[in-house]
């Protein structure tokens, strides 16, 4: 399987520029070529028997391919269709029950931004237990939930903001970024994951 870079329609969005998405989504499309590139390279070292080493090693960096493409690949279909304000979903219901209310969850999205260092904030729906879950996530192939379905992610690498934003203003990347989220993208997630 050959995966290919999907297009995402953006637009126009509030405190992230254009150079600053044309960097990022450069990123993710090497996230992307990477993930083949293990593929096709662990193939032709499986076909002319060489060091079983050099192919473990490869599947251990897998990994990190592998999640820095897909947690971008949520990371901007939240931004698709423009900004949509949260309204009376199910969704919103949750995150009242857990949160106290979209204010409260917004805060604590926030709090967890602020930890120190690179990384994700991961919202996943926990269908066994009906609950949500925030969380700071260091390194995408490290430390997810296993298996809960994303939510919602949020890119704290600094290759997600340093075009428009110093490392001592990512809160203000954070506000902006959640400005343009589109909630009706991450109330179908919830939907599905329940």
């Amino acid at each position: 399987m050959t995966y290919t870079p999907k297009k995402f329609a953006l637009g126009e969005l509030q405190g992230l520029s254009q150079k600053q998405l044309d960097v990022h989504l450069a990123l993710y499309e090497g996230y992307v070529k990477h993930v083949n590139l293990i593929h096709e390279k662990i193939q032709s070292l499986k076909n002319s028997k060489e060091d079983q080493y050099v192919i473990n090693e490869l599947r251990r960096r897998y990994a990190f391919e592998f999640d820095g493409m897909r947690m971008h690949e949520y990371y901007f279909e939240q931004l698709e269709g423009g900004a949509i304000v949260a309204s009376n979903t199910e969704f919103l219901a949750a995150l009242t029950k857990k949160y106290g209310g979209y204010d409260e969850f917004v805060a604590h999205l926030h709090e967890c931004a602020g930890t120190r260092g690179i990384g994700w904030v991961v919202v996943y729906q926990d269908p066994v237990a009906n609950l949500l879950h925030t969380v700071f996530v260091a390194d995408h192939e490290l430390g997810q939930l296993s298996g809960l379905p994303i939510i919602l992610a949020i890119d704290l690498w600094e290759h997600a903001f340093m075009v428009d934003y110093v490392p001592a203003e990512k809160k203000n990347y954070v506000e902006a970024y959640l400005s343009n989220v589109n909630w009706n993208v991450v109330e179908e997630r919830f939907l599905k994951a329940k």
